[in-house]
């Protein structure tokens, strides 16, 4: 590689690192006990009775309560309000019941009501005020919404860009230098250089899988906007001319789930989306269905009825971009291989500050450098420091 190219690819390099790396280093730090989420509520909270544990709220089982009398209870509960989502559990027989004041009401306006469905016992409202609520808001979005969404995004294609950069840059560095050397007894600056080397190449696959899985997560909305003006459209052509279904005129969800069930056989449904909201057209019940095995269960598959009549309308699966982001959610959070993967997951994590902080540490101490001489740097293996 020649001295020009090290030099362009050294500054690519500088620029991503440094505009990405606080806004990255607010990211893993919230990201650390975001991680653990399942288990830090665990302790946090205590864990609802159920009175017939171990039997999912999803199945046909006997002794689970009608759908269409757990949403009667909820609507009792909130009176005035309509519904707008119902939420699954394939282990325990709770479940969650979402209201607002209208079908497309703002997150703000919603209301998450957990039962039991064996007893139709009110288990409260979901606490979304707490401490991990304040991390993931501060992670997801900066508490900006869509924009601040989008410019994590940002953040994230400069720190894919950035790892890209560093690692055309290790190959020159390396040349002379045995794989993970450490030369703590020179000068500090090339101790932290070292670490920062190694620490970086050790957990490159992995922070290179979180950025991107990262940005497409960002992306949730415009996918979710796209599949619904174009494939959810589609699927509900025959229905372009009619006016939304006002929420007195929904049929039974009982029998709304029956015809989804008969239509996607072996499935397990995870949520319903009712009329006029964002996971569903203004005249049926989506229900979705997540397959069975540890990869399917985060793919869905829509079953759309008339909220009306029951009738099947259609069934199709997901296109790839929805695919990904339902498959990138949970690899961003290590969420497939249960508490051993989350512990990997934690220490690379922390892996990842430490290459941040050290990036910031080296540009600190020789900012002033010119670019030449960071190029003799790299391909000098850092034999050559850089002078102020």
């Amino acid at each position: 590689m020649t001295s020009a190219s090290i030099r362009s690819w050294y500054l690519v390099h500088k620029w991503t690192s440094l505009i990405c790396t606080l806004f990255l280093l607010m990211l893993c730090i919230t990201g650390l006990p975001l991680i653990f989420h399942d288990e830090i509520d665990a302790l946090s909270e205590d864990a609802p009775v159920y009175g017939m544990p171990g039997v999912g709220s999803s199945r046909d089982a006997p002794g689970l309560l009608p759908l269409d009398a757990m949403m009667a209870r909820a609507l009792k509960a909130k009176p005035g309000d309509v519904p707008l989502f119902m939420a699954f559990d394939n282990d325990q027989p709770g479940m969650t019941i979402t209201t607002g004041p209208r079908p497309d009401a703002a997150v703000g306006e919603m209301t998450i009501q957990l039962f039991d469905r064996s007893t139709g016992k009110a288990m409260g409202q979901v606490d979304e005020s707490g401490v991990m609520h304040f991390l993931l808001q501060l992670h997801t979005d900066m508490f900006l919404g869509l924009p601040g969404m989008l410019f994590l995004g940002g953040m994230g294609l400069l720190f894919v860009v950035a790892l890209v950069s560093g690692v055309v840059l290790y190959a020159p560095f390396m040349r002379k230098l045995p794989f993970g050397a450490l030369r703590t007894s020179r000068s500090r600056r090339i101790a932290w250089l070292d670490y920062h080397n190694l620490i970086g190449i050790v957990a490159l696959a992995w922070m290179m899988v979180v950025g991107v899985t990262g940005v497409i997560n960002t992306l949730e909305n415009p996918i979710n906007q796209m599949w619904q003006s174009r494939e959810l459209a589609a699927m509900t052509r025959a229905y372009a001319g009619k006016g939304a279904l006002p929420p007195e005129r929904y049929g039974s969800l009982d029998r709304a789930m029956a015809q989804a069930r008969a239509a996607l056989p072996g499935n397990n449904p995870q949520f319903i989306g009712f009329p006029g909201g964002a996971f569903s057209s203004k005249h049926h019940y989506a229900v979705f269905f997540q397959g069975d095995t540890p990869l399917t269960q985060h793919l869905l598959t829509p079953a759309l009825i008339d909220a009306e009549t029951g009738a099947f309308t259609t069934a199709a699966s997901m296109p790839w971009a929805n695919k990904a982001l339902s498959l990138s959610r949970p690899l961003h959070f290590g969420d497939y291989g249960g508490l051993p993967l989350k512990i990997l997951w934690g220490v690379l994590d922390a892996f990842t500050i430490v290459v941040l902080v050290s990036g910031l540490y080296l540009w600190i101490g020789k900012r002033r450098a010119s670019p030449a001489a960071h190029v003799r740097e790299v391909e000098s293996g850092g034999l050559t420091v850089p002078a102020e």
